[in-house]
């Protein structure tokens, strides 16, 4: 195979076709991460079935995420890729078609939601051995680079101008973009000429290897003091995520009185979550040299509990904007600095379960469970409460941040983290 030269690799056509296929399958993603919120709201009209959706997203990590990989190594990469992109495109396709004919129900967006999301797991699951496949292992980290740029950037940029675009449009056409971008994906890796699998992948041979790899990855997870704490305090923090995610469109329609359509300060409050986002990976790098790991666990956590609560105060939609702007910085903080760690002290071989099984707690436990909670608060109170029962579960992985053995690591090491 062709490997291909660190200085040149943008130039070449494969790993182009990769890179923009990532790029516009994770903008799709985004648009409907956005958009189906949106519509089951206008649909519904009930926060209830609004965290639904955020729970539904959520819920193929919890299922599937600990065995994906195992499963995509056992199958032929491209095809796996290409397929979960056609399926992904004809399911989202089903929503604007119900939505033109007036048949568009609820439940039939639930089940679009999470069905594309566990194409979503497989894809990623096969992705993650495609790349160094595709341009070799020793140009991996440049490619890896190249498109965690590309990726940061568009999960930046596309929050925004979709939360703009659904307040001056029906969502469900939006819809109709997301499985465009799905179609582009599958026809861009199906048209890569070099392999990316190989005969040699070290496929499980039985489901006990298959247990016994998801089993060396918790071993080591639950053995580091300072990756379990942040992992599990993580899935507390990821339990906010979910709730505002849930909650964001009714607090704003009941709380701020900002309707979910026809009123641009929505794509203004939608916006500021990814504002603060963008400020905190900037700030991240330095504050982890200066503080170390641990230290700046303990200040961000707490932090991010006390924006939360000035969003759950305020009634004014203009304070809203930086206190969610605010939040989204400090919550953005907390999740990169785990991950940075986490991948820092993690061996090589165990990279993959270590960060897989992570993922699920914090995305695939913590974020469903913050959706539903917030969720079902918000049915008998309003969304105000609701999303106040997800800080709560905040304020409780704060204490236990601060009761952990963060604090030793704080105390007896230097920045920890360079």
């Amino acid at each position: 195979m062709r490997l291909v030269s660190a200085e040149h690799l943008r130039q070449d056509p494969d790993f182009r076709r990769y890179l923009l296929a990532r790029a516009i399958s994770v903008a799709g993603t985004l648009v409907s991460v956005v958009a189906l919120p949106v519509l089951v709201y206008q649909l519904t009209g009930s926060p209830g079935w609004t965290s639904a959706v955020a729970a539904t997203e959520a819920l193929p990590y919890l299922l599937f995420g600990l065995f994906a990989g195992a499963f995509a190594d056992r199958l032929d990469r491209r095809r796996l890729m290409v397929w979960a992109d056609v399926v992904s495109g004809v399911l989202l396709a089903s929503v604007p078609l119900a939505w033109a004919t007036g048949t568009l129900t609820a439940p039939h967006v639930l089940v679009v939601a999470f069905v594309t999301q566990t194409m979503f797991v497989l894809f990623d699951a096969a992705n993650f051995g495609a790349l160094p496949t595709l341009v070799g292992r020793e140009r991996t980290t440049a490619a890896f680079s190249a498109v965690f740029g590309t990726t940061t950037v568009v999960e930046l940029a596309v929050p925004p101008l979709a939360a703009l675009a659904v307040t001056m449009w029906a969502p469900a056409p939006l819809i109709a973009l997301d499985a465009l971008t799905y179609a582009a994906s599958a026809m861009l890796i199906r048209a890569i000429v070099r392999p990316l699998s190989t005969s040699d992948r070290g496929r499980p041979r039985s489901a006990n290897d298959v247990l016994a790899d998801v089993r060396g990855g918790l071993v080591f997870l639950w053995q580091n003091k300072t990756v379990r704490t942040l992992t599990l305090v993580g899935a507390t923090h990821s339990a906010v995520g979910g709730a505002w995610i849930a909650m964001q469109l009714p607090w704003a329609d009941r709380v701020l009185g900002v309707a979910p359509s026809g009123d641009a300060r929505l794509a203004v409050l939608l916006s500021c979550w990814a504002v603060g986002g963008l400020v905190a990976s900037r700030l991240v790098p330095r504050l982890t040299k200066a503080l170390g790991a641990a230290r700046l666990a303990l200040f961000a956590l707490p932090a991010s509990l006390g924006a939360g609560l000035v969003v759950i105060a305020t009634s004014h939609w203009v304070v809203a904007v930086f206190a969610i702007t605010l939040w989204g910085m400090a919550y953005t903080t907390v999740v990169i600095n785990a991950i940075t760690y986490r991948q820092q002290v993690t061996p090589d071989e165990l990279q993959g379960r270590v960060n897989t099984t992570a993922r699920m707690l914090a995305w695939g436990v913590g974020h469903p469970v913050g959706a539903a909670l917030a969720g079902a608060v918000a049915v008998w109170t309003d969304p105000r409460v609701g999303l106040a029962s997800a800080v709560a579960v905040l304020a409780v992985g704060v204490v236990a941040a601060w009761c952990s053995p963060l604090r030793a690591e704080a105390r007896d090491r230097a920045p920890a983290v360079a």
